[in-house]
């Protein structure tokens, strides 16, 4: 394969280099023209010289004067100390080749400022932007990052279905997954028969892989899902996407303790690889899009993670504020009330546990009090909570009687209760929905942002 820019700009002064890839910027000055080229391999696009002075080819005058942004070109020449500052290397160039054009006249990515609304219109195209170049390469060195982690640690990574009879999290917010003729039942007043469907039974797009991934953890130890699932939930904000990716780990003979330890651990090594690896990104996004966030990346990558249970968080929020939502035993922590922990409490990461079991899912165990269940929410300054965990309820008979309390049809989980049947042991998992994670890295506002082509209400152009 032929080098990409990130690439040549390690190579020797001197060599012969063939740049590939798209106009950003073309200026003249006197008898020099300057083409900037990206390849989108790394944050900094190539200047490559043009000098008349050296007798160009009418050819290549020709595809100089026809280039402009957006352009994909290959440009040919000998790579050399650049005079200019702010660039170490350019590439002395001699030939130009015009492999796609890119009119000015309609390619709408002209050399000016756009704003974010306008590019999610035209999601195909907004890659070739520094914003969601940087974004994309953030995106690929995290998820690298997620599977060195597990893959280091022991963790096997498995596949989970993304069809499902269940509903792991009880919310109903799902979407259905039919042959039947939808239409033609409205339009006749029946109602649907499941048993005529092609599973033969009422089945939706997963939102999570954790309960079978459980299923494997009761045989291989640790594993790791890292997939697509999906929440038919009508919420149209920057903090929501119908189609999403979640990185969920389970761990037999695992407690919540070693369940903490293991986030801990997992964030940590996250940032410390974007932080080596996408500093040019993460400049780029510091100076552009949130100040701070490389100092914030750093801070919990550096700190020890405190800990406070969710009885000791409510006195603490009960004595600051004001709060828009006035918090109290039993609510549900706000994001109000997740920033003020991490940034004026404990300055500084912090894990919260032993939640009320009525606000958390059914499959958490239940502490000895009967009123909490063993949960964890990961908080960090900045966002709040950027992990959901908790250890699971290995007790076949508290299981079965959650189950009941919350309405749920047993039989849709009589394979999750055969794991407390048969050689059932504690074991302790956690989700970390991956654009959530890109969202804090980046400080990209909107969720639709770090995610190539977003699912939301009455969004699916592509």
């Amino acid at each position: 394969m032929f080098p990409l820019i990130k690439e040549i700009f390690g190579f020797v002064p001197g060599n012969a280099v063939s740049v590939r890839g798209w106009v950003r910027t073309k200026r003249e000055m006197k008898n020099l023209v300057f083409v900037e080229v990206n390849d989108g391999s790394c944050f900094n696009g190539i200047q490559c010289t043009f000098n008349r002075e050296d007798s160009l080819t009418a050819e290549t005058e020709n595809a100089l004067g026809l280039i402009s942004t957006g352009t994909a070109v290959i440009i040919r020449g000998t790579l050399a100390e650049s005079p200019a500052s702010g660039q170490k290397v350019e590439v002395r160039s001699d030939g130009i080749e015009i492999v796609g054009a890119a009119p000015t006249e309609t390619y709408p990515l002209q050399k000016k400022k756009h704003s974010l609304e306008f590019l999610r219109e035209i999601a195909h195209l907004r890659p070739r932007t520094n914003t969601f170049g940087a974004v994309a390469r953030v995106r690929n060195r995290l998820a690298i990052a997620v599977h060195e982690f597990f893959q280091s640690n022991g963790f096997q990574y498995i596949h989970t279905p993304i069809i499902t009879g269940s509903d792991a999290e009880g919310a109903g917010a799902m979407f259905q997954v039919t042959t039947l003729d939808m239409e033609g039942l409205a339009k006749s007043g029946k109602a649907p028969d499941y048993s005529k469907d092609f599973f033969g039974k009422w089945t939706g797009l997963t939102v999570t892989g954790q309960l079978e991934a459980e299923a494997y953890a009761q045989a291989l130890t640790r594993v790791y899902t890292f997939g697509p699932t999906f929440r038919a939930e009508n919420s149209n904000t920057v903090r929501h996407l119908a189609e999403f990716w979640m990185i969920e780990p389970e761990a037999a003979f695992a407690s919540l303790e070693d369940n903490m330890a293991l986030a801990e651990d997992f964030l940590k090594y996250l940032f410390n690889a974007v932080l080596k690896d996408c500093a040019a990104d993460l400049g780029f996004f510091d100076a552009h899009i949130e100040k701070g966030i490389i100092g914030t990346l750093e801070l919990v990558a550096n700190s020890k993670f405190g800990h406070m249970t969710y009885t000791q968080a409510i006195t603490e929020l009960e004595k600051g504020g004001p709060f828009e939502f006035k918090p109290y035993w039993g609510c549900d922590i706000q994001t109000e009330h997740e920033k003020f922990l991490a940034e004026k409490v404990v300055k500084g990461p912090v894990i919260v546990t032993d939640y009320p079991k009525e606000i958390k899912a059914f499959y958490m165990k239940q502490n000895n009090d009967g009123k909490t269940v063993r949960a964890m929410d990961v908080l960090v300054p900045r966002l709040g909570e950027i992990i959901g965990g908790s250890e699971r309820e290995e007790d076949l008979g508290k299981l079965e009687k959650r189950i009941t309390e919350i309405g749920l049809n047993k039989a849709d989980y009589e394979w999750y209760l055969d794991l407390r049947r048969f050689g059932t042991v504690p074991h302790s998992g956690f989700g970390l929905g991956f654009e959530r994670l890109i969202q804090y890295v980046t400080g990209m506002v909107n969720i639709r942002d770090v995610i190539p082509f977003p699912r939301a209400p009455g969004q699916a152009a592509y």
